[in-house]
């Protein structure tokens, strides 16, 4: 699992009430240099980050008087949409949405670009990973899906996002801690992952609460775990791996990264923008709705806490000989 003092340093933002965070009062928001930005995701349409951009820009437009597009750019597990942001000018125009993801394929892949070839501008969200069946499905804990990949050598088929993701990893994790085979399956996001859940082509799937709400809602899928180390408020009923004996937690953050040399009144304006939102009454209702947790930071202190978290993830890949 993925534990460091910087996950210590995030915990401790969360404690923070929102009020304490500067910049949240009636004040105006300064002038942003630009007109219209680009935020560029890995993500395929309906995949986490994708989603997690889109619900956030309805907030932002408003606060920060400026004009956001979302752009998709799949491939690399990732890679394409760094570089692309990375050859893009440093003048507040484009962003990459941040995630594990981007520092995962960079350790395992070697890309053109790697998430060092970015700038952290803000860290926005811890969000909680799930694991989850459709409702059919017999499984009815993540302690039944792993009992009947032990007994079935081979046949267990479980889903995660891109090669390179923290959800890949969690996965192989669960087969290296429990002596199995089963065959991690991966996509080019969420979406086309929940296609493969719903369809019976894999026996389950992880991923963020925000992606799957959809489809839970319509009673299409169940969350059999969640990999947290506590449960969630927005889903009491729903026990821990921890609590279904299966030692696994993931811990996962949600930002934004831009090409190096981020002007400072470029970071200041986005510092400010995400602080309005994050204490908004409407956008708390969203968020809070898709269990995700403000665990806001500052430009200065994304960088170090990437920087932090890269080295943790180095060092779980070369514990589990994923890497040398």
């Amino acid at each position: 699992m993925f534990r460091s003092t910087s996950l210590l340093a995030l915990a401790a933002m969360l404690a923070l009430p929102m009020a304490a965070l500067p910049g949240t009062g009636a004040q105006a928001q300064a002038k942003y240099p630009q007109s219209t930005v680009t935020l560029v995701t890995h993500s395929s349409p309906g995949g986490g980050s994708d989603v997690f951009l889109r619900e956030m820009i309805k907030h932002l437009t408003p606060a920060m008087g400026v004009n956001f597009v979302v752009e998709n750019v799949s491939g690399g597990s990732g890679a394409k949409a760094v570089a692309r942001v990375a050859k893009a000018p440093a003048d507040g125009s484009v962003f990459y949405a941040t995630t594990p993801t981007y520092i995962q394929t960079t350790l395992l892949s070697k890309p053109e670009v790697g998430y060092d070839g970015l700038e952290p501008l803000v860290n926005v969200f811890y969000d909680p990973e799930v694991v989850y069946v459709r409702t059919e499905s017999p499984f009815k804990t993540l302690a039944d899906a792993i009992a009947y990949a032990k007994q079935n050598p081979g046949k267990a088929k479980w889903g995660a996002a891109n090669p390179a993701s923290l959800e890949r990893i969690a996965l192989e994790k669960l087969n290296r801690r429990n002596g199995i085979q089963a065959a991690v399956v991966t996509h080019d996001g969420g979406g086309a992952l929940m296609v493969n859940v719903l369809n019976g082509t894999l026996d389950m799937g992880i991923g963020e609460v925000q992606e799957i709400r959809g489809q839970l809602e319509a009673k299409k899928v169940r969350i059999i775990a969640v990999l947290t180390d506590k449960r969630l408020d927005t889903l009491p009923d729903v026990s821990t791996a921890k609590e279904q004996g299966v030692d696994l937690t993931v811990t996962k953050f949600r930002g934004l990264a831009g090409p190096k040399n981020t002007p400072a009144n470029v970071a200041a304006a986005w510092e400010e923008g995400i602080r309005k939102i994050l204490a908004s009454a409407a956008y708390k209702a969203e968020y809070e709705k898709e269990s995700l947790v403000p665990a806001f930071m500052g430009h200065a202190a994304a960088q170090k806490f990437t920087a932090e978290f890269a080295k943790e993830v180095t060092d779980s890949l070369k514990e589990f000989g994923v890497t040398k």
